[in-house]
């Protein structure tokens, strides 16, 4: 669903050159020092970026999927971290307030994530619980007007930065599945909580993962997400369906930037008196990585469209994530292969890419996890 062909074409414009001028000439320097550039992240509040997904009545640009997909598109076109950096705050740190929050709650705290004033972050996987999320143990206990949380989150992306956290906790430890599991709103300065070192990883420098351990941490019952307890599992499935779709046309981006990359090099390369990119094993390799990059952006197109019109995409979104982050994975092999040597060399970049994208195959649920929600959704659906 585009609202406005025009002006989503002229963002989109906006978007592209930004990542042209700004953020490729600065992939190399986030490499290095593990750190966004403060005028980068400024500017992105500038354009809106923040807001992307929050209505406009919040101070958000209110992008349907579809519009976000496409901004997405562009915006993968450069280093993950830099996506990296408003991900949390545009997906899932934002919308399980605007899905399941009070009217009081989103008018509170949508317009701080909007503006970028504050960035969100998602609480929700644990030492003991990643895949397996409704197994979680950290435990959020009602005392009077308070729910005192106590429990540790892992892997949690943008907590260094974050101004607040939609927090995933156990109400009723009786229940041991999704059932006992709520969602809150917690200031990243309430007391009680604490932060372990940022998690040295793969790639993706300059997106900053660690722990955030809750100790005796008192939330006000008022930040309860909708007032009600039990529904924080439905909460967050809902946000990761919306998340799937984003990532998959984050997958899109990147790897249309890496097959640019990789076409450009072998046209440039000669080996044996001509163009590498004359060599039919090549470009065997260009044409896969073409064909598997155009049927993932049509699935992105097609399930954020249905999410659009209002139907259940949790197939689609879980059948886009998978494709296109397997997609992704294989146009990065496939691009090293094609710089030969110099792809496995640090000056060229691929290499780094190569690293970066492998993330995705594992986050917001693994590529095993979108399987089992694929053909469990195909039994149930037969069933019916």
């Amino acid at each position: 669903m585009i609202r406005d062909q025009e002006m989503m074409n002229a963002f989109l414009d906006t978007v592209s050159s930004f990542v042209r001028e700004q953020l490729v000439p600065n992939e190399e320097l986030v490499a290095e020092t593990d750190e966004i550039p403060e005028h980068i992240v400024q500017a992105m509040r500038d354009m809106g970026l923040f807001g992307l997904t929050i209505p406009e009545q919040y101070g958000g640009l209110g992008l349907t999927m579809e519009e976000e997909s496409r901004v997405m598109f562009e915006l993968g076109k450069t280093s993950p971290a830099f996506r990296s950096i408003i991900g949390t705050t545009v997906g899932i740190g934002s919308q399980g307030i605007l899905m399941d929050g009070t009217d009081e709650q989103k008018q509170r705290y949508l317009p701080q994530l909007a503006t970028g004033e504050k960035m969100a972050s998602f609480a929700l996987t644990e030492p003991e619980s990643g895949s397996d999320a409704a197994s979680l143990r950290t435990t959020a206990l009602r005392d009077g007007d308070h729910y005192v949380v106590n429990g540790t989150k892992r892997f949690i992306t943008n907590a260094p930065h974050a101004g607040l956290f939609t927090l995933m906790a156990r109400t009723d430890p009786a229940v041991k599945g999704a059932g006992g599991i709520s969602s809150f709103i917690v200031d990243a300065g309430t007391p009680g909580i604490s932060f372990g070192k940022r998690d040295k990883k793969m790639g993706q420098r300059g997106a900053h993962t660690c722990d955030v351990i809750f100790e005796n941490c008192r939330v006000p019952a008022a930040n309860l997400i909708g007032l009600k307890e039990g529904q924080g599992f439905k909460t967050a499935m809902k946000v990761l369906d919306k998340g799937r779709i984003h990532i998959a046309a984050i997958c899109v981006g990147v790897a249309e930037r890496m097959l640019q990359d990789a076409l450009e090099y072998a046209v440039e390369r000669q080996q044996f008196g001509q163009r590498i990119a004359d060599f039919q094993l090549v470009q065997g390799m260009l044409a896969d990585s073409k064909a598997e990059l155009y049927a993932s952006k049509c699935m992105v197109l097609d399930a954020a469209q249905r999410r659009d019109n209002g139907e259940n995409i949790s197939t689609e979104a879980a059948c886009a994530k998978m494709y296109a982050s397997e997609m992704c994975g294989r146009v990065a092999d496939r691009a090293v292969q094609i710089f030969g040597g110099a792809g496995y060399m640090a000056e060229y970049g691929i290499e780094r890419f190569y690293r970066d994208v492998r993330l995705f195959r594992i986050y917001e649920g693994t590529t095993q996890v979108q399987q089992m929600i694929i053909a469990r959704n195909m039994v149930r659906a037969l069933g019916a």
